[in-house]
C-alpha cells in the first residue's frame, strides 16, 4: 500500500510506541492537568509536530550522520536527559501557588511537548532504525510513500492523545476540589521527569 511493505504492521507499531509510558505521555497528562482540554490539545499538537520533524530529518539522511558519527547521537541523549531531569527538578522545587512549570498558554504547552518529543532519543531511534524497515523498496513511491506514512503517524498521535486528555481531564476534574492532591501529583510527575532524565543519560 502506497509503498509500505506491511501497513498493518505500521500501524501496530505506532499503536504501540504511543502507548509505552515515556516523556511523551507525561507530557500530555500533566499539560491536561494544568491547562485542561484545551492545553492536552495543544501538547498534543506539539507531539505530533516534534514527531513530524524527527521522521523528515530521518527521510533526509540524519540516521546516516548519526551512523557515521555516534558522538552526534550521545549529545543528543544528554541534551535530552538534561532537559527532562531541569523540568522534572523545577516541579520538584515549585512551591505551592507558584505559576506552574507548564505555562497556562496553550502555545507554552505546544513547544513543550515539541522539544520533549525531538529531545527524547527513544523516539529519535523509532524513526532513524525502524522507519525505513517499512518501506518496500520495490514499491517505493518516494514522497508519496513517505507522505502517507506521515500522515498515518500524526492520525494515530492525535486520536491517542485525543483519548488521553479526555481521561485525563475527567479525573483532573475530580481532583481539583482537594488542592493538596494536585501538588503531590506535580512532585510524582517531578521525580518521574527526573527519572527519564537519567534513565535516557546512563542508556547506551
Amino acid at each position: 500500500m502506497f509503498g509500505i511493505a506491511d501497513y498493518g504492521a505500521f500501524v501496530a507499531a505506532i499503536v504501540l510506541f504511543l502507548a509505552i509510558p515515556g516523556p511523551g505521555n507525561l507530557a500530555l497528562i500533566t499539560s491536561t492537568s494544568k491547562g485542561g482540554i484545551r492545553g492536552g490539545l495543544a501538547a498534543t499538537l506539539g507531539v505530533i509536530a516534534g514527531d513530524q520533524v524527527l521522521m523528515w530529518a530521518a527521510v533526509a539522511g540524519v540516521a546516516a550522520l548519526l551512523s557515521t558519527y555516534p558522538a552526534a547521537f550521545h549529545a543528543v541523549q544528554w541534551l535530552g536527559a538534561a532537559y527532562l531531569a531541569w523540568l522534572g527538578f523545577k516541579m520538584l522545587t515549585a512551591k505551592p501557588g507558584a505559576q506552574p512549570i507548564l505555562n497556562i498558554e496553550p502555545r507554552h504547552y505546544f513547544k513543550q511537548a515539541a522539544l520533549i518529543t525531538l529531545l527524547n532519543p527513544k523516539a529519535i531511534v523509532f524513526y532513524m532504525a525502524f522507519f525505513p524497515l517499512f518501506v518496500d523498496p520495490a514499491r517505493h513511491q518516494g514522497l508519496l510513500t513517505f507522505g502517507v506514512m506521515a500522515a498515518t503517524v500524526a492520525a494515530l498521535t492525535f486520536a491517542y492523545g485525543l483519548i488521553a486528555v479526555l481521561l485525563t481531564h475527567h479525573l483532573a476534574e475530580r481532583m481539583r476540589a482537594n488542592p493538596t492532591v494536585g501538588r503531590v501529583l506535580e512532585k510524582v510527575a517531578g521525580v518521574f521527569l527526573i527519572g527519564f532524565g537519567i534513565k535516557l543519560a546512563i542508556s547506551k
